[in-house]
């Protein structure tokens, strides 16, 4: 018989995207790296990291992060003028990028990054190909998770 780790209270995530899942339809998801800077890596290893207004640019080819603010830690770049800003090239294959682009341009999604999370030693981020919602998919959504919220604590409160 083999022995299962059992899983981490801190299960490698950096930072989330709430706001996609609220805002967008979710198809399809994608596993890239990222390309930083020695003072990014230790900036995320303390967990100063944002995606919140973040989006994917898809150019020449190429797939980069904009808008993802990771905080400079006031020890660790001292002597690097740190942009906390600044664009991250985004590490895909070229089938995933050409499935990427394929879908941005001819069929109406846009890009969008779901996680920055740690895969090992590699800071990996999650981007997915998303449909916008209408103000009533919002709201039935919401109305879905109330349910289900309820469904559980009923379901709780029977089995005490």
């Amino acid at each position: 018989m083999s022995k299962q780790k059992k899983p981490q209270a801190n299960s490698g995530t950096i930072a989330l995207n709430k706001r996609a899942k609220h805002e967008y339809f979710i198809e399809d998801r994608f596993e890239a790296g990222i390309a930083l800077a020695g003072w990014e890596v230790k900036s995320l290893r303390a967990g100063k990291a944002q995606l919140v207004d973040s989006y994917i640019l898809l150019k020449n080819g190429e797939a980069f992060l904009l808008g993802a603010h990771i905080t400079p830690l006031t020890t660790a770049s001292t002597h690097v003028i740190a942009d906390p800003t600044r664009t991250r090239k985004l590490l895909l294959n070229a089938r995933e990028l050409d499935k990427l682009i394929t879908g941005v341009e001819q069929k109406g999604y846009s890009c969008v990054p779901i996680a920055l999370y740690w895969k090992k030693h590699l800071v990996k981020c999650e981007i997915a190909l998303v449909k916008g919602k209408k103000d009533y998919d919002k709201r039935e959504t919401e109305k879905n998770r109330d349910w289900d919220r309820e469904k559980q604590r009923l379901v709780r409160e029977s089995n005490r």
